[in-house]
Order: structure tokens, then sequence, then C-alpha cells
């Protein structure tokens, strides 16, 4: 176990500090440090799975991005990590490490089996109070997906529910829809 020092007004530091000492993914979500392990085997196969069907419809323009991370307007020491992101591929060559929110086309959050309800909400009002125009949010232990459009005063305007197996409606530049036939489902807890 590393000791880890708070300094006053460097979260960020820390956070990478627990990163590279613990190979955690750490967030700053509304001025907390939030931790969790390396994603599972479904977990990223559900990443990957969308991803081979978004890449080849993305125009030339934009890409997706794994372990990208968004600032929140106005505070860099306020951060997400999504799972998936797709930017402009400008991305590709910017020597930046956090993303604008307004430059984000799509975010997509796979929930953990282990996240509970109240840091869902919280990673979801971070991102509406952020900017982030698109969010999706899959989750494997139900086999449900929401999305979630139109931010405007810290709250998603749209939500769109769905279970697996039934398309997520996506508007341009993105695909018509993705598929969520074949997502993977996490074991029931024990």
């Amino acid at each position: 176990m590393t000791a880890i020092t708070v300094r006053p007004g460097r979260l960020r530091d820390v956070a990478e500090e627990i990163e590279q000492s613990t190979g955690l993914r750490v967030q700053i979500i509304g001025g907390t440090l939030v931790m969790s392990p390396t994603p599972r085997g479904k977990h990223a196969g559900t990443i990957r799975r969308l991803r081979i069907q978004l890449d080849p419809q993305l125009p030339a323009d934009l890409g997706s991005y794994e372990v990208s991370s968004i600032c929140m307007p106005g505070n860099e020491e306020d951060y997400v990590t999504p799972d998936l992101i797709v930017l402009p591929v400008e991305w590709d060559e910017d020597d930046e490490w956090l993303a604008e929110p307004h430059d984000v086309v799509l975010a997509v959050e796979v929930i953990s089996n282990s996240e509970g309800v109240k840091s869902v909400a919280t990673k979801t009002d971070w991102y509406a109070t952020a900017g982030v125009a698109l969010l999706l949010a899959l989750d494997p232990r139900n086999g449900s997906w929401t999305l979630y459009t139109h931010p405007r005063d810290g709250e998603y305007q749209g939500v769109l529910h769905g279970k697996y197996g039934e398309p997520i409606p996506l508007t341009a530049p993105l695909p018509a829809e993705l598929q969520t036939t074949g997502l993977l489902l996490y074991a029931p807890r024990r």
C-alpha cells in the first residue's frame, strides 16, 4: 500500500499518482476521487463489440477512443474517463489529455458490476453539467441501456431506456442505430 499526501488544490496530481502506483482508473467527479479497478473481460468485451459496430460507420472526421478523459469546463481538477468516447480525429494529434465536452459526439459508460445507483446518478449528472451532448449508459447487470440527450441546467432533458436486443437510435453524424443483440451480461452476483 502506498501512502499519498494530498496537497490542497492538487487532486489531479493525487489521481495520477494513484493510477501509476495501483493501476486503478481514477476520475475526479465533483471534487471527489473515484477509483475503479481495470475493467473485467465482459466489461471490456462490451466496449470492443461496440467499437466493431461503430468504427466502420463513423464519418472520416470522427474516431472512437478509449482511455481519453473529458474536463469539466473551467476546472481541470474535475474530469471523467468514459469507457468509450467519439471525438473529432484531430484528437489523434492533440497534446492535451483532457477533451473539451463540446467536442464529444458520444460518451459511453459501461456500468460495473459493483457500481451503485448513487454513483451512476452522480456520473450522469456530471456529464449533463459539463454539457456532453450524448451519453450512452450500458448496464450488463440487467441487460439494459439508457441514452441521455439534450443537457440543460445540469440535467439531461431526453432520456430513452431500452433492453439488450433493442437497437439504440442515434443521430447524425453517428450511425442511425447501434445493435445491442450480442452485448454481454455479467454473471449473477452471489
